[in-house]
């Protein structure tokens, strides 16, 4: 088994205007290397109050995308090991607004933000594209056509990332409108493995009450990323279809006020870390293994505590695999 470690920096930025100076950014990145990670992990976001989420503001914070790169080795980590994107969200930046990847007249803005953000990895030599699929739930389920049209447009981007030697990977999410109508199962039987991956993101499938373990062993598009994260809550009131979900759910709490979706690994939740990794070990996965413990009101020390904890179950399956 070869993996490589990562941590994602979504939980460093719980408010728009929080995690904007560099100093902040070295803080983390240092502290991430620290940890025992090797990689970070980049999520997207649009405007100067998200200063690493997208290729535009990179250029904008550190003068060009290879001086940010040199700027995460410089805090002691071997580069990015994915970037985590919405195409669909409104960027600033493109003057585009929100774009739907089920919807053939969007297929154009989406093509164009896959090239824009797998143009910035090919410089970094990163070779991982991680996308959202689909919309939240209040978008309503998607038709035959809608999966056969969203197929289509991440064949497509799979097909333009490719060209720049990154591989674009589906992440499900428990907001995700793919949770309606089997949805998701249905988009991965659509795809074309040639050019589209699968993420796993444990954390957020057991909070729609899907089995990691289960999405391990499925048939499809091959497991080419994995995201360790430990739900402590399912979203059991199918509050994902609410409008408005990325606030009212996923940071207010929704109905129940649930103060964290996610914790650290080592919390009782609902994702048993060890027998995941296991299930890896067993499978002969090779790749990044990213560790997203968002939101948390101590980062840092998230970060150490999801370090030591990988540290304790992850080496005895990497030396026993020798």
């Amino acid at each position: 088994m070869s993996i490589r470690r990562a941590y994602a920096l979504d939980q460093w930025k719980p408010q728009f205007d929080d995690f904007v100076r560099r100093r902040d950014h070295e803080r983390a990145l240092k502290t991430i290397a620290v940890a025992g990670f090797s990689g970070v992990q980049l999520s997207s976001g649009s405007g100067r109050w998200a200063p690493l989420g997208n290729p535009d503001q990179i250029v904008a914070n550190f003068g060009s995308l290879p001086a940010f790169s040199d700027f995460v080795r410089a805090c002691a980590l071997d580069g990015v090991a994915a970037y985590s994107v919405d195409l669909g969200q409104a960027f600033h930046e493109d003057l585009r607004g929100g774009a739907d990847p089920g919807a053939p007249a969007d297929r154009e803005t989406v093509l164009a933000r896959a090239t824009w953000f797998a143009d910035a990895l090919a410089a970094w030599e990163c070779q991982t594209i991680v996308v959202r699929p689909a919309p939240s739930g209040a978008a309503g389920a998607a038709d035959e056509a809608g999966i056969d049209a969203m197929a289509d447009c991440w064949n497509a981007v799979g097909e333009v990332t490719a060209q720049r030697g990154v591989r674009t990977v589906l992440r499900f999410d428990f907001l995700s409108s793919l949770r309606l109508d089997d949805g998701w199962d249905r988009l991965l039987e659509a795809v074309d493995p040639r050019y589209v991956g699968v993420a796993i993101d444990t954390g957020e499938l057991a909070a729609a009450g899907r089995d990691p373990l289960a999405e391990l062993a499925r048939g499809g598009p091959p497991v080419e990323h994995v995201v360790l994260s430990n739900a402590l809550q399912a979203d059991e009131l199918n509050e994902f279809t609410r409008p408005g979900a990325e606030f009212s759910v996923r940071q207010s709490g929704g109905e129940r006020r649930i103060g964290r979706w996610f914790g650290e690994l080592e919390q009782p939740g609902l994702v048993d870390a060890e027998q995941f990794l296991r299930a890896l070990d067993a499978v002969g996965y090779d790749g990044w293994v990213v560790v997203n413990t968002a939101p948390s009101p101590h980062p840092a020390t998230s970060a150490l505590l999801s370090g030591y904890h990988l540290h304790r179950t992850l080496d005895p399956l990497v030396r026993s695999s020798r």
